[in-house]
């Protein structure tokens, strides 16, 4: 069977992809070795974001007196984990229903199975010989492992396994202060377990502006959660974590341990070396327009390890589909946002004060601050810690980094994603009137406060 685009994965980048060329008027084709939706719709953003919405709504209600609810045993507060995950697979089971839904619309023919190249223009899945004019591979990625001695003893899950357990132990280790780590440590926090965290850098969130990820380290350490950075994991015991920190050996007792360590491009199975497409970190290499170096396939979402996000994955199928219908379409990587789902939510767009610096220079650089404990909103809700703080260079006044650690962050976001996109500078985003009150009011505030001018604090 012969089709104009054959796709290889049916995650964001996958089926976005998918049914972005059917709409141009393409004979598409899209294989799936697992389930629609990929990682994120099954074992990634969406089961995470429910689980926690849970835990964060179960806080809400032991905190209900401070709001002036009565009558309501807090002490007796607690999650149903059984129903939790019911909740959870229905949700996921109706968002990957929508994608089967819309690549029938769009009338893409979808195989299920693995894929793997036979040729450059040719890929064999089950018994059948495909032949595509185009190949998108968004083939997605999978949780790392550390290449380290563990005890058969200790049970060491990764975030896929995580996801479905419905019985937890009294004390877990985290290894790993990246997104998935800290958002999964919330959780097992909000569940009452015992959470140490294991960082190898410096910091927990290393790619997140450095003053938010301060304050969020004490917020966390005064709700009991332990961080240990710094740290290189060496082993894992029947009862334990060691690490190697400061010259010696600690240990972070536990009685099961989560492998948070990152994800890797999939590339099993692929057999890129028949078709000629170049690899280099373990990533498929692309440009910008997401061509491989191999004419007619191209590489969208985790596959390519640009950066690992639904909604990159989804800006690179659009990307890839205009440059296969003759048009000249570029990923712009420097104004992608990204959101961390803990309470406040972390949200950044841009450069972070340090990479600002180093760009532009200490001097060539202006920061406004604008705290939430002076923002009405965030007081109604409850929410007043955190901040938000916007970068601009000093020549122009363009923004170029926003760092917002506040409640509905990973929603306000898209406003100076948008500014940055339009080359906005912090001036012009405070002369927009921004609806009182509400959390959005300190983004204004904020850039105020670039030019020393913000009023409420």
């Amino acid at each position: 069977m012969r089709y104009d685009v054959i796709v290889i994965g049916g995650g964001p980048g996958g089926y976005t992809a998918a049914i972005k060329a059917a709409q141009r008027g393409k004979n598409v084709c899209l294989i799936e070795k697992g389930a629609l939706g990929g990682t994120c719709l099954n074992v990634g953003c969406i089961p995470t974001k429910v689980l926690l919405k849970s835990v964060g709504l179960l806080e809400e209600i032991r905190r209900s007196a401070e709001f002036g609810i009565k009558g309501v045993d807090v002490s007796a507060a607690g999650l149903d984990l059984h129903q939790l995950q019911e909740r959870k697979k229905k949700v996921t089971k109706q968002l990957v229903g929508g994608v089967g839904a819309l690549l029938r619309k769009n009338r893409v023919t979808v195989v299920e199975g693995s894929a793997r190249f036979a040729d450059a223009h040719t890929i064999i899945t089950g018994d059948q010989s495909l032949e595509g004019e185009t190949i998108i591979i968004a083939s997605g990625s999978r949780s790392k492992n550390l290449p380290i001695e563990v005890s058969p003893a200790m049970p060491v899950y990764t975030s896929t396994e995580i996801l479905s357990l419905e019985e937890f132990p009294k004390e877990m280790a985290v290894i790993g202060g990246g997104v998935i780590g800290m958002e999964m440590a919330a959780y097992l926090a909000g569940l009452g377990i015992t959470v140490r965290i294991v960082e190898f850098l410096d910091r927990i969130l290393p790619m997140v502006d450095r003053e938010i990820t301060e304050i969020l380290t004490r917020q966390l350490e005064k709700k009991g959660v332990q961080i240990f950075t710094s740290a290189k994991v060496e082993k894992i015991t029947d009862h334990s974590v060691v690490f190697a920190k400061d010259g010696g050996r600690s240990e972070a007792g536990c009685q099961a341990v989560l492998m948070a360590v990152g994800r890797e491009a999939d590339l099993s199975d692929l057999n890129l070396e028949a078709a000629g497409v170049r690899v280099a970190r373990g990533s498929i290499l692309t440009d910008d327009s997401m061509q491989t170096n191999v004419a007619g396939i191209y590489a969208v979402g985790d596959v390519n390890g640009r950066s690992m996000l639904a909604h990159t994955a989804f800006a690179e199928a659009e990307t890839a589909v205009e440059q296969i219908c003759g048009g000249k379409a570029k990923m712009d990587y420097g104004k992608i946002p990204s959101g961390i789902y803990l309470d406040p939510e972390i949200a950044s767009v841009g450069l972070t004060e340090d990479q600002a610096a180093a760009k532009y220079g200490a001097d060539g650089i202006r920061i406004g601050r604008f705290p939430m404990a002076a923002n009405g909103k965030s007081k109604i809700e409850g929410r007043e810690d955190g901040l938000i703080k916007i970068i601009s260079e000093a020549r122009y006044g363009e923004i170029v980094g926003a760092h917002l650690y506040c409640a509905h962050a990973t929603d306000m976001i898209a406003e100076l994603c948008l500014a940055m996109g339009l080359e906005c500078t912090a001036e012009e985003v405070a002369s927009l009137v921004h609806p009182h009150p509400t959390v959005s009011e300190a983004v204004q505030e904020a850039c105020l406060a670039v030019d020393g001018r913000a009023v409420h604090i």
